[in-house]
């Protein structure tokens, strides 16, 4: 019985489905944690979001940003981005409950000794904090007013975290946070514009988890969402996306000995 985290897949079916191959994944005995963002920019993301659905019962996952962004334009709300392959979702037979399913889903996760979450966290937040106000969104999310919600989760504001935040603002910060976050500058605040590498990051920008006297360290904690960050493994940081989208590979971390997997992907975008 074994517990394998493996990051963003975001439609990319093939590769996921060699490297459960490579890890000889056995639903009837091991479990998937998926760091979030299962669709968008891949070439299958009906098939990873068709699979993961019928396999719920040994996978967990976290929502990242673009099931968010799935999430939303199947209310109505936000536009297709340039290089978006979520139509086939959104027209499927069976699309409603898929997405039924995803909005359902949590933002952040707990065991084994590790939490997960797509992006990060505010230096602020404890894990038993931050998974409570993970709830609060997934409460949002489940709400009769979900479509409301969604209208209005788009900004970025604001960028620093405040206990006295209050309604929208404070549901926004968490989700931008949970699933966006990247850098913080010198002020905690939130740096939407940078996406790269560490070495080549503005003055006064550091990633989130680097962060001085972060009250989530000492747990060990699993992520996504940043390609251009690679496969970084420290004692309670592990960040799993390793840019399959972009020719990189899929990776998998099996919890019990860190023992890492990883299956090489073609390049199914490019870099501008």
């Amino acid at each position: 019985m074994s517990t394998y985290a493996i990051g963003d897949i975001q439609g990319c079916f093939a590769p996921f489905m060699q490297l459960l191959q490579r890890i000889e994944f056995n639903p009837g005995r091991d479990t998937l944690w998926l760091t979030g963002d299962l669709v968008n920019r891949g070439p299958d993301s009906l098939a990873v979001l068709r699979w993961v659905f019928q396999h719920r019962d040994c996978v967990q996952i976290v929502l990242g940003n673009h099931d968010l962004h799935l999430l939303a334009l199947s209310e109505g709300f936000g536009k297709p981005g340039r290089g978006d392959t979520l139509l086939d979702i959104l027209k499927a037979g069976d699309g409603k409950l898929l997405l039924d399913w995803l909005r359902c889903q949590p933002l952040m996760v707990e065991g084994q000794g590790y939490a997960m979450v797509h992006a990060g966290l505010m230096p602020e937040w404890t894990v038993p904090r931050a998974l409570g106000l993970a709830a609060e969104v997934e409460a949002a999310l489940t709400g009769k007013d979900f479509h409301a919600f969604l209208g209005k989760m788009y900004g970025n504001k604001p960028v620093r975290w405040r206990d006295e935040l209050k309604g929208m603002d404070r549901l926004r910060m968490i989700v931008n946070a949970m699933t966006r976050m990247r850098f913080l500058n010198r002020d905690g605040e939130i740096d939407f514009a940078y996406k790269g590498e560490l070495p080549d990051a503005p003055a006064g920008l550091q990633p989130w988890f680097a962060a001085k006297a972060r009250q989530s360290a000492g747990t060990p904690l699993i992520f996504g969402h940043w390609s251009a960050l690679g496969l970084h493994l420290t004692e309670d940081i592990l960040g799993l996306d390793s840019g399959c989208l972009w020719g990189g590979s899929l990776t998998a971390l099996r919890l019990e000995d860190r023992q890492v997997f990883a299956e090489p992907c073609p390049a199914y975008r490019q870099i501008d």
